[in-house]
This record gives structure tokens, sequence and C-alpha cells, in this order.
């Protein structure tokens, strides 16, 4: 089997360490023991017409393997779980039920948690901003109560199984762990740091802080010294 490549950025800002995308598919790639090659981009280059011919929204990650080339991380580890016949389940009620996590963390729980990130981080000095947070604070822990209920006292959210759905909604919650937002669910917080003690997710993040080596374009260093000097 030819060894796949993703793409990966060689830095960004300190807050978004550990939380870009490309880490959800070295976790995968990682679970299934498939070794890998990276392509880094430095921050701008991501929007090129040669990045572009594989990611047509000039994010990442992107995957290639011979002539396949696949974008958005859901569908990547999609794809990784189906091609090496793990992190899904055999039997194709469960695997369905699988497949239906996969879309619900993305689709449904991580949301409105881009929402206050976009409120919190990425537009925090517009007017608009900070009146918005109690309804997107709101939108986050209905879909936090909604989710703690259903996982109740099991370890995943098919029982005993880890699998993609799981991959990918640990990813997603985790992205709220230090916040405060977990401290009413004490079976998320648990579930989360079942996902994270994996080794498999523990060499995926260690990778991926590991490139970061680059550093920031100088419109994105002014933005980053307002911000830390707006804040003090």
């Amino acid at each position: 089997m030819e060894r796949p490549r993703i793409t990966a950025f060689d830095w960004v800002p300190p807050f978004a360490e550990g939380q870009v995308r490309d880490l959800r598919v070295r976790w995968a790639l990682e679970e299934v023991g498939q070794p890998y090659d990276v392509t880094y981009l430095s921050q701008g280059s991501q929007k090129h017409p040669e990045h572009r011919q594989r990611q047509p929204f000039g994010q990442v990650p992107t995957y290639e393997e011979g002539d396949l080339v696949l974008f958005e991380s859901g569908a990547i580890v999609l794809h990784i779980a189906q091609r090496h016949g793990t992190l899904l389940p055999q039997e194709p009620g469960a695997r369905a039920r699988a497949i239906e996590w996969m879309f619900a963390a993305l689709n449904t729980v991580e949301p409105p948690i881009m929402d206050h990130a976009i409120a919190t981080l990425f537009e925090a000095d517009q007017p608009w901003s900070r009146p918005r947070l109690p309804s997107v604070e709101a939108r986050i822990h209905e879909r936090l109560g909604e989710l703690s209920r259903r996982l109740g006292n099991r370890t995943w959210l098919e029982d005993d199984v880890f699998t993609a759905g799981d991959l990918l909604m640990v990813s997603v919650v985790r992205i709220l762990e230090d916040d405060g937002y977990l401290d009413r669910y004490d079976n998320l917080r648990a579930y989360v740091a079942r996902g994270t003690d994996r080794p498999a997710f523990q060499r995926a993040l260690a990778d991926q802080l590991a490139g970061f080596t680059g550093a920031p374009p100088p419109e994105i260093a002014e933005w980053l010294a307002a911000r830390e000097g707006a804040a003090a």
C-alpha cells in the first residue's frame, strides 16, 4: 500500500496548537497503524492555486494516496476507517451507527463550539461578539447535555467499542476541555480523557506539535500583538 501524504500548517497561533483538524486524520492513521508523510504549509500558502487544487476552500488537511486526493477531515477519517477495516464495526447496523456519530460530531455538536471560537477569538473585537455569547453558550450546553444523557455510563458511544464516531466526537468535545464547559458533565470529561489517553492520540498530538516550526506572517504577528495588548 502506498504511503499516504497529508497537509498541515508549520505554524498556528498558540491557542490553535493541538486543535488543527489534521490532528483528527493523524489520530485515525495512528489507530490503524498506517505510516504517513506530511507536507507542511506556511500560513497563507494554503490559499495559493497549487493547494487549492487539493483543497478548493484553501484549508487543511488534505489526504493523498496514489491518484486519490481528499479534503475535509471527516471524509478522510471515514476513508481511512473503511480502507483499513478498523474504526468501524463489521456488523452493518453497528457500522451505520458509528458513521451516524461521525456526522453528529461534525454537524450537530461542533457548530456551536465554532461559533464560540468566532465570538471569543476571531471576532472578539467586534461589537456584536459579546452580546452573542449568552446564546452561543446556551446552545453549547444544550448539545453537551444531550450528548451526556445519551452517553450515560457507557465507555464509548457504542458501548465498549471505540469507533471513528468516538474519534471525531472526542476531537470536537475536547476543544472545550480547558474552558470549564465540561465541569457540569462528569461523564463527558471522563469520555474525553479516555479518548485522549489512547496511545494513538498521544502519538498524533506529539507529531502535530512537533511540526510547528515556522513563524507567523507579519500581518498575523501584528494581529496577535494587538490582541495580546487588548487583553493586558
